[in-house]
């Protein structure tokens, strides 16, 4: 018998789907929508500050009403300024995004998806005031998977752990608990590393490829402590390694 595919090897199929609704979204909105319904489109499913600011004129501006005021927190994700930033963007989905939804099946995923934009979209509202410029992209949820993530690849037997194991089982090892997450080594050189970049991104420092505004890094933080803090409330995995 031949020897099975390792995991990594195999992309979850929700990971497929989405990335596959990022390349429709991207194809819809850069070859089949006019300028002006290029523009439509931001004002309707982007993350745009503006929106919250209590300024009557702004908001009567805006189409979607309501409705746009709460799906934009999560809609901004699916929307990507050029084919670099939608490949960034997949680069970074394919593995800690691929790491979770193996734990967490389809449905705890997607809505630990939504969540993690939200977050993000909330900090960077905090952050940004009653700005006009529109917020788009999927960093924020995949910030929040890389935070997810951390909380078990590195445990024993898990998929980066020193004993670890190779097949399916690895992605459902008990994850660390948060204070004992904090103090591994391993997880502290990821989060310095992490928080570093995005300060960096903060100051102007350096840029990220493939995006020609400034970069939302206060929602890739609101995004990424989401996932963090989170984390247990969708993790089907219990502490003693049972399925809830």
């Amino acid at each position: 018998m031949s020897r099975r595919a390792e995991p990594i090897l195999n992309l979850p199929t929700v990971i497929a789907g989405m990335i596959a609704v990022f390349g429709l979204v991207h194809v819809v909105r850069e070859l089949v929508l006019t300028p002006a319904g290029k523009l439509d489109f931001l004002l309707l499913f982007a993350f745009i500050p503006a929106r919250y600011g209590g300024l009557p004129a702004i908001e009567a501006a805006l189409p979607g009403g309501l409705p746009a005021d709460l799906w934009t927190f999560v809609t901004y994700a699916f929307i990507h300024g050029d084919l670099t930033h939608l490949g960034v963007n997949v680069l970074w989905l394919l593995p800690f995004g691929s790491a979770v939804a193996r734990r967490f099946g389809t449905g705890r995923f997607l809505a630990f998806f939504a969540a993690t934009a939200a977050a993000g979209a909330a900090l960077h509202l905090v952050t940004h005031g009653p700005e006009l410029l529109p917020m788009i992209g999927a960093s924020a949820a995949i910030s929040g998977f890389m935070a997810a993530a951390i909380r078990f690849v590195f445990q024993v037997g898990g998929p980066l752990g020193v004993f670890r194991n190779t097949d399916s089982t690895a992605y459902l090892v008990p994850a660390a608990p948060l204070l004992d997450a904090l103090r591994d080594p391993r997880i502290l050189a990821f989060l310095l590393v992490w928080f570093g970049l995005n300060i960096l991104f903060g100051i102007g420092s350096v840029g990220m490829l493939g995006v020609d505004q400034p970069v939302a890094w206060q929602a890739h933080i609101g995004g990424f402590l989401a996932g963090l803090l989170l984390f247990p409330l969708f993790d089907p995995v219990r502490f003693d390694g049972g399925m809830r």
